[in-house]
């Protein structure tokens, strides 16, 4: 096996019951995982933590998810990074849960396993045309402008078109929406992946179609990213002012709702009464009350999409006027466009031996702990096996919110170890185990010191190009540096 940096192997006394330490596994290395290891190496003296993650690279959705152009988000790699250099704990990147790996394997490693490895798939809308080049999902274009080396040859086409349809208006959608209509010369001084600046540079896009099942007030965005697209030097913001009459049940969860409220005040200010669009401006359009209904062949390529066909649809709630869902009404009408970007979640993916509930798309659990069988007269609860993050509670809530997720897994954790279901009295293998079936099955272990290798050339090559850090985006060049 290629040894890609130094491997922490540390042998020591533990002030515990036992002379062996309490050894816990998280899988995943994104804001859920690391949280997770940093609240259990605070609240445990006597206990070892590993980290795996299937990427070479750490900080999962910090890296990959967020913008390029929130660098203030980032930050929080900092904190991550002391959480790894900690003696207690170590990363070992390159490490794929399911096929480097099994579940079995692991927990028969380790005292307790945490999964924390997000979501790596997407929801179908299930209408027909969702297969044509040119329909995406939206975790496929972010991971490609990020520079993921699972979609780095994604080539979403932006010159053969001038219009591209967003399906959402969550915080992703406009994330979306923002770097295809920014002026390139200001994402160029953004980490954002050299192969998409290139393509955005050259790209025909001119039109944002933002569409959303229901109202201004129903927009799942928040005030902070609305501004920020709003704030877009020469753009043009179009809403059908019909569109912003509320009724009284809007009025009732803006008043229950303050995010809401802040919104739709934004949204009715966008664009000024009177407000007459300058010629070749960039255009963004809101388009409430309408679903998607089928993606459109184009008439000039075959196989490639040429339009979206929306039905336009009305709120209705229960008798107290809230819990509005869009109900179709049989009216339709189509947007002409080359590119459509499914905005509509991301979901979690399934590995053998896991529970899964295919519906939510999550581990059944209870506050963290995994759930084998949920019948409505008996709960079994797997000792030992926990979750954390998207993978727990659904693909939902900022960076920060999967801090008080860990604290409430952690809190299963620390009740386990006290009731001494979690105990070292039979010693496990933990991360000397682990390396050594990993060496057997001749995987490519990245290390702390190997992925530090990665960090100091991409802020190397960075540095070349006036950015912060120059990604590096394919598997290959990820584990050549890696294994320097």
């Amino acid at each position: 096996m290629v040894n890609f940096g130094k491997i922490k192997l540390i042998s020591r006394s533990f002030t515990t019951l036992s002379s062996a330490p309490l050894r816990i596994c998280v899988v995943g290395s994104g804001p859920a995982g690391f949280y997770t290891a940093e609240k259990i190496l605070k609240a445990h003296e006597g206990v070892e933590v590993d980290i795996i993650d299937r990427l070479p690279t750490p900080f999962g959705l910090v890296r990959s998810g967020v913008a390029p152009d929130h660098p203030e988000t980032k930050i929080v790699t900092n904190q991550f990074s002391r959480v790894a250099q900690n003696d207690r704990c170590s990363f070992f990147g390159n490490v794929y849960l399911g096929s480097s790996i099994s579940l079995p394997e692991l927990r028969e490693m380790y005292n307790a396993v945490v999964l924390a490895y997000g979501s790596e798939s997407d929801r179908s809308l299930g209408i027909p045309g969702e297969e044509l080049a040119g329909v995406h999902a939206a975790r496929e274009f972010v991971w490609w402008y990020n520079g993921h080396p699972d979609c780095r040859n994604l080539s979403p086409d932006l010159k053969n078109t001038d219009t591209a349809v967003i399906l959402g208006q969550g915080n992703v959608a406009l994330d979306i929406a923002r770097i295809l209509l920014r002026p390139t010369e200001e994402l160029a001084k953004t980490d954002i992946a050299s192969h998409a600046l290139a393509a955005l540079e050259e790209s025909s896009i001119r039109k944002v179609y933002l569409v959303g099942r229901r109202g201004p007030v129903q927009a799942a965005c928040t005030a902070k990213e609305l501004r920020e697209v709003l704030g877009i030097k020469n753009l043009a913001v179009h809403i059908q002012q019909a569109d912003l009459v509320t009724k009284p049940a809007d009025e009732i969860e803006m008043k229950n709702n303050r995010i809401r409220r802040r919104v739709y005040e934004l949204l009715s200010k966008a664009v000024p009464p009177g407000h007459t669009p300058v010629l070749g401006q960039r255009e963004l359009h809101f388009v409430f009350f309408r679903k998607p209904d089928k993606f459109l062949e184009s008439d000039d390529r075959s196989g490639h999409l040429g339009g979206v066909r929306l039905e336009k649809t009305v709120l209705k709630g229960d008798d107290e006027l809230v819990n509005q869902v869009a109900v179709g009404t049989g009216v339709y009408e189509d947007i002409s466009c080359g590119l459509a970007l499914k905005s509509i979640g991301y979901k979690s993916v399934a590995i053998d031996d896991l529970p899964f509930d295919n519906y939510k798309g999550i581990v059944p659990n209870v506050g963290g702990r995994v759930v084998t069988d949920s019948l409505q007269d008996h709960m079994q609860i797997e000792t030992g096996l926990y979750v954390c993050g998207w993978l727990k509670r659904g693909p939902t809530g900022i960076i920060a919110t999967n801090l008080y997720c860990a604290e409430e897994t952690l809190a299963c954790i620390s009740d386990d170890i006290n009731k001494g279901l979690l105990t070292s009295n039979s010693p496990k293998p933990g991360r000397e185990g682990l390396l050594q079936l990993l060496d057997s099955r001749n995987t490519k272990v990245v290390s702390l010191d190997a992925w530090k290798k990665i960090d100091t050339e991409e802020i190397r090559l960075g540095h070349i190009k006036n950015k912060p850090r120059e990604k590096l985006t394919t598997w290959e060049d990820l584990l050549k540096v890696a294994s320097e």
